[in-house]
């Protein structure tokens, strides 16, 4: 895996403040009528860019009455180079994409930039890339959650092995969360990490495959897992029930996925990071919009990228972790519908515990 010490961006929050020059001068070329083109990254990383994502972007842009295209590339960088293409040739003044891997995302942000193009990255900062804003969470926390609530399922007090699914190692994020939840881990004593792995492409399947594997060179002394999110965590589970031990070994996860609040509803997964989507596609949105009216977009501090040797404008959100007691925030917020997660023998789960 990509090594924790090694990170290829650090977080510099600073004080709440506009865009770069740089920004400024992609937002001058589309002052007065703009288009808007969004490359979400796939169906299998995340239920969330389907579910979440695209139908909140849908509503966002057509409330403010800009022309929005909004594809999915399903994992294929070529698709999504030929996505971005296209949507140069229709016309789009701002583009954020989700990037598959930094060296593609960058490439394309590069063609974006010299067709006058304002790029965004979109949850993902692309390393290396020429982005004039990033959207996301402040992903080092997202592990520290991750991190954090491991260790209360396990009782911090208590001798346990634990192992890391971790995600894509393609993925700047996914180095991110692992460092955060490395940073709260491996200060206990008590903890002994076992196996560590990263999942090609968050890839559920994949997933199934390595804690299978680690699971048997363990001869299944394994008594936490710090899954990065809710698809990893799943698969580690469906190991754990066919060995009998769903519910009694700990799972993280993150997405606040419908999957990933039944586990919990149901004491397999012992909690998930909610990341709102429409908070998220909040900040996108206006920042795109502001691009389009040729304004520069507020931030709240930059995000360094050391393979680009540059702080990029960013909008940094708050993940908030996600336990049995607060399932019931994710959909007050309207993360997930009852309807959703309340179906057949989570109906009663979710009344004891308040989703409504």
């Amino acid at each position: 895996m990509a090594a924790i010490g090694a990170l290829g961006v650090a977080l510099a929050l600073t004080a709440c403040g506009n865009s770069s020059d740089d920004a400024s001068s992609s937002s001058s070329k589309t002052a007065s009528k703009g288009k808007i083109g969004v490359i979400l990254p796939d169906t299998k990383s995340s239920a969330r860019w389907e579910s979440s994502d695209r139908p909140a972007l849908e509503k966002a842009f057509k409330d403010a009455g800009i022309p929005a295209i909004i594809d999915n590339a399903q994992g294929d960088k070529n698709r999504m180079q030929t996505i971005a293409d296209q949507m140069i040739t229709q016309g789009v003044t701002v583009l954020a994409i989700v990037n598959l891997d930094s060296d593609s995302g960058a490439a394309i942000q590069a063609k974006a930039k010299k067709a006058g193009i304002a790029n965004i990255d979109y949850d993902r900062l692309t390393l290396g890339g020429s982005a004039d804003y990033y959207v996301s969470f402040d992903n080092s926390k997202v592990g520290t959650l991750q991190g954090e609530g491991l260790q209360t399922c396990l009782g911090a007090d208590k001798k346990a092995n634990i192992v890391f699914l971790n995600g894509s190692p393609t993925d700047n994020n996914a180095t991110l969360f692992a460092a955060g939840a490395h940073a709260v881990l491996d200060k206990n004593t008590n903890f002994t990490k076992v196996a560590e792995q990263p999942v090609p492409d968050w890839d559920n399947t994949k997933a199934g495959t390595i804690f299978e594997q680690m699971f048997t060179q363990q001869k299944g002394k394994i008594d936490g897992v710090l899954a990065a999110n809710d698809g990893l965590g799943n698969a580690a589970i469906a190991i754990l029930k066919k060995n009998h031990l769903a519910g009694k070994v700990p799972v993280t996860g993150q997405d606040a996925t419908v999957q990933g609040l039944q586990n919990v509803l149901d004491g397999s997964q012992c909690m998930t990071v909610y990341k709102s989507a429409k908070e998220e596609v909040g900040a996108l949105a206006d920042l795109a919009i502001a691009i389009t009216k040729g304004e520069k977009g507020t931030t709240t501090g930059t995000t360094r990228d050391d393979t680009g040797n540059r702080d990029v404008p960013s909008v940094l959100l708050d993940p908030k972790s996600i336990t049995i007691d607060t399932v019931k925030d994710v959909v007050s917020d309207g993360g997930a519908s009852a309807a959703e997660v309340c179906t057949g023998t989570y109906a009663e789960l979710c009344t004891k515990h308040g989703v409504s």
